[in-house]
């Protein structure tokens, strides 16, 4: 399969209203919004915690790759991750 494509120059951060935390009630990471709360898994999770804001998707990628080996589908996961939390308003890219 291939990898979507994506800058990874680019550097995700969270919009304005979304609140990435992690919540002890769900015993979870979660992102609150205005409108509600969305718990993330354990993959989400991981991914979630890398946005800072100053974190380029390429050095979101080297972070997680460092964690857990160079495992051919972190790239994958992680930019399809990028793109979904894009197209649902969770993140801009800049």
């Amino acid at each position: 399969m291939s990898i979507p494509e994506l800058d990874q120059t680019l550097v995700p951060t969270w919009r304005h209203g979304y609140r990435f935390q992690f919540e002890p009630a769900q015993d979870a990471y979660v992102l609150l919004y205005p409108e509600g709360m969305i718990t993330l898994n354990d993959s989400a999770s991981i991914i979630g915690q890398q946005i800072d804001g100053h974190a380029s998707i390429a050095n979101i990628i080297k972070k997680i790759k460092a964690m857990f080996g160079d495992v051919p589908e972190i790239e994958q996961d992680i930019i399809e991750y990028m793109l979904v939390a894009q197209r649902e308003h969770w993140i801009d890219l800049v």
